[in-house]
C-alpha cells in the first residue's frame, strides 16, 4: 500500500511538471554547488589580490603618502595633473596596479616637486584642487618634513663614479634645498656624490638633473638614470 501511494505520488508530480526525486540527486547538487563554490571563492581572491600583484610601490605627490586612503579616494579626476606647475604629477599605469590606475604618481623626467614654492608660496596647488582630500597634508607640513621618497644611486651607472667629475646632481640639490641631500666625497680623484639619506625628500631635483642616459653612459642596456627617486615602500 505504501509503495502504491508512493509510485501514485511520483505519477502525479511528473504530471504537473515536476521530476520524480532520485537518490543521487542530493550528491549532485552538493557537488554543484561546491564547484560555484569554489570559483567563486577563486574570483574574489584574484579581485582582492588585484591591489598587489605586479603593484610597484610609487613616489606620490605631496599629501598622498598614505597609500591606502590615496588609492581609496582619488576619483581620477585629473585636476591635481592639470594644477602642476612642474607638470611632475602623471597617471599612474595599469602595471603599476590595477586599483590604482590612473591615480597621481610622481615622474621625473623633466622637472621636480618644490612643493609649488614658486607658484603657490609652498603650499602643493594639487592638494588645494583635490575635491575629495586624496591628496591631504597633515598640519604643519613642509617640503622639508614631507618625505616622497628617497634619492638612490647606481654606482655602476653614475659617471661621476666613472671619472668624469659629472656634479649634476649635487648641484641641483642645492639649489632646491634649503640642507643639501647630496655631498660630495673627497676620497677620490675627482668628487663623488652621497646621498644623505636623513637630509633627503625625494623632491626629485637630482635625477630631474642627470645626464647618464643623455651624455651616454657607459652602463650598457640603462634603461633609468643614475640616481632616482624611490618610494620608501620598495627599500
Amino acid at each position: 500500500m505504501a509503495e502504491t501511494t508512493k509510485d501514485e505520488s511520483a505519477q502525479k508530480g511528473a504530471t504537473n511538471g515536476e521530476q520524480p526525486k532520485k537518490g543521487k540527486e542530493p550528491l549532485s547538487v552538493s557537488r554543484r554547488t561546491l564547484c560555484i563554490g569554489v570559483g567563486s571563492t577563486v574570483a574574489l581572491l584574484g579581485l582582492g589580490a588585484l591591489r598587489y600583484v605586479g603593484h610597484n610601490p610609487l613616489c606620490r605627490p605631496p599629501g598622498g603618502q598614505d597609500e591606502a586612503r590615496l588609492v581609496s579616494a582619488c576619483i581620477r579626476c585629473e585636476r591635481c595633473y592639470e594644477v602642476c606647475p612642474h607638470k611632475v604629477i602623471v597617471p599612474a599605469h595599469v602595471e603599476d596596479g590595477l586599483l590604482g590606475m590612473r591615480s597621481p604618481m610622481l615622474s621625473f623626467d623633466a622637472g621636480y616637486c618644490d612643493f609649488c614654492q614658486q607658484a603657490n608660496g609652498g603650499v602643493p596647488l594639487c592638494c588645494e584642487v583635490c575635491p575629495t582630500e586624496a591628496l591631504r597634508l597633515p598640519e604643519g607640513a613642509t617640503a622639508q618634513n614631507t618625505v616622497i621618497g628617497l634619492a638612490v644611486i647606481d654606482q655602476w651607472q653614475c659617471l661621476a663614479y666613472r671619472e668624469t667629475g659629472c656634479r649634476e646632481c649635487y648641484d641641483a640639490c642645492c639649489e632646491a634645498r634649503e640642507t643639501p641631500a647630496i655631498e660630495l666625497t673627497n676620497d677620490a680623484s675627482t668628487p663623488r656624490p652621497v646621498v644623505i639619506a636623513e637630509n633627503c625628500n625625494g623632491c626629485g631635483a637630482c635625477e630631474a638633473a642627470c645626464i647618464s642616459l643623455s651624455a651616454g653612459s657607459i652602463a650598457e642596456g640603462a634603461q633609468a638614470r643614475a640616481i632616482v627617486v624611490k618610494p620608501l615602500a620598495s627599500l
